[in-house]
């Protein structure tokens, strides 16, 4: 946890960073409703410090969000995939508010309360979240860990305030352009779905980036242009003939199904596909990707049509990186049920934008932390469940609760037990745990 922390100080003033310790602390202790003041008041702060002093430091603060994701990706990197590409999934998630004074609240399409015939909507904020698809050392499945996370602000409310809208899309795209600078030039895969695999994201995007995303059943496909196809004068064509829609092609028996066998949310799968290289003319331009028509055997929905924009990638590679998508789901679940990032009573623009960004930090940053062999030692110990002899991975309740053992026993604004000592407190915790394994195994 210490060297996680000392990795985001260029982020903050000493001050900053301080206040940032103390805050996130008293969060990962909170029990029940997160708040600022519930932080201070886990951590033993409340009685000895003012709280506005750590309100400020949302609502004041001079340090950025975006900073901060750019040094926890970093630290991604260099812990949990130092090679090869790197999976980005994009998503948005809803957190419903209300208060006439909160910024940015809107009314919003509430997508787990909607159905096809019936439409909820929610007030509340939506949160664009970019988050690092990984392996970790103590789960099987991949897990999502946040770098950018934006408020997405409704049109009306935007020009009400004389402020630029954007779409999204657009701060999606945004998000994929500065991963992409901070990358180094590594290659990136960006997973989304339907409502982001769109013009917007992948048009004109750099050849190292590759989006893999679900579409329309009724896409326009077409073929590269041939050198017959070409004009000798005029304009330059840049599509060929058309080819089958994904739904026709579901239909057609002139194209046979062909099967293989996957692991897909964590099962071993068989799956019916068919697959040809084409352009999407109208989400990706004149690239030539591959579409991935599967038939679905659950679900109401009879095919699911995926689209990658480099055709030299399998079909396997398709389904399986496309799967990954939804550790971002699980994040959000974990987020917002276990830290709390739905909670924050934030008013004011500066806090709204940051209070949430820093509570998806805490949890990347307590994965990166638990990653880093403190899951070997007895602060990762099982409860003892009877009822539950099974369990032989640790999910993000396990993380949480060594990160609460741990830090119960700190003392945030005492120098001989607060931060600056937690690395000599934690020291004697890193013990070979045989018993505590043996009893989680």
């Amino acid at each position: 946890m210490l060297r996680t922390m000392e990795a985001l100080s260029p982020a903050f003033t000493q001050p900053g960073l301080r206040n940032a310790w103390v805050v996130f602390a008293g969060w990962v202790l909170t029990a029940g409703v997160h708040a600022v003041t519930q932080a201070l008041v886990f951590s033993d702060v409340a009685r000895r410090l003012h709280h506005e002093r750590f309100h400020r430091f949302f609502s004041r603060g001079t340090w950025s969000p975006e900073t901060v994701g750019r040094l926890l990706f970093e630290r991604i990197l260099s812990q949990l995939c130092p090679s090869g590409r790197i999976v980005i999934a994009l998503d948005d998630t809803l957190v419903t508010k209300k208060g006439p004074e909160v910024f940015g609240i809107g009314s919003h399409l509430d997508p787990v309360r909607s159905t096809k015939r019936f439409r909820v909507f929610s007030f509340g904020h939506v949160w664009v979240v970019a988050a690092v698809v990984v392996n970790v050392p103590f789960s099987p499945r991949k897990w999502a860990l946040p770098v950018l996370v934006q408020l997405y602000r409704k049109k009306t409310e935007c020009e009400k305030a004389g402020h630029r809208y954007r779409k999204k899309t657009e701060l999606a795209r945004g998000m994929v352009e500065l991963i992409a600078q901070w990358s180094g030039g590594r290659g990136l895969d960006i997973v989304a779905d339907s409502a982001y695999c769109n013009d917007t994201l992948t048009r004109k995007l750099d050849r190292r980036i590759t989006v893999l995303g679900s579409i329309r059943p009724d896409a326009v496909l077409t073929a590269a242009p041939t050198a017959a196809e070409r004009k000798p004068t005029g304009r330059r064509r840049t599509r060929g003939k058309l080819l089958p829609k994904p739904e026709t092609l579901f239909q057609s028996s002139r194209y046979p199904w062909q099967t293989c066998e996957l692991e897909l949310y964590g099962r071993r799968t068989v799956v019916f596909y068919k697959t040809l290289l084409a352009q999407w003319y109208r989400g990706a331009g004149v690239r030539v990707g591959r579409v991935v028509v599967v038939h679905a055997d659950k679900g109401s929905l009879p095919m699911r049509v995926f689209f990658c924009t480099d055709g030299e990638r399998s079909v396997e590679d398709v389904l399986g990186t496309y799967a990954s998508r939804w550790s971002l789901e699980v994040c959000f679940r974990d987020i917002k049920q276990e830290l709390g990032f739905a909670d924050s009573s934030a008013r004011k623009r500066y806090a709204v934008e940051r209070v949430a960004p820093f509570v998806a930090y805490a949890y990347t940053m307590l994965v990166l932390w638990f990653s880093d062999d403190v899951w070997r030692t007895p602060l990762a110990a099982f409860p003892i469940r009877p009822w539950y002899t099974h369990k032989r991975h640790a999910c993000f309740a396990d993380v949480l609760r060594a990160a609460q053992r741990l830090l119960i026993q700190v003392d945030v604004l005492d120098p001989a037990r607060g931060y600056a000592n937690l690395r000599q407190l934690a020291r004697p915790m890193r013990q070979p745990a045989e018993r505590a394994n043996g009893r989680a195994a």
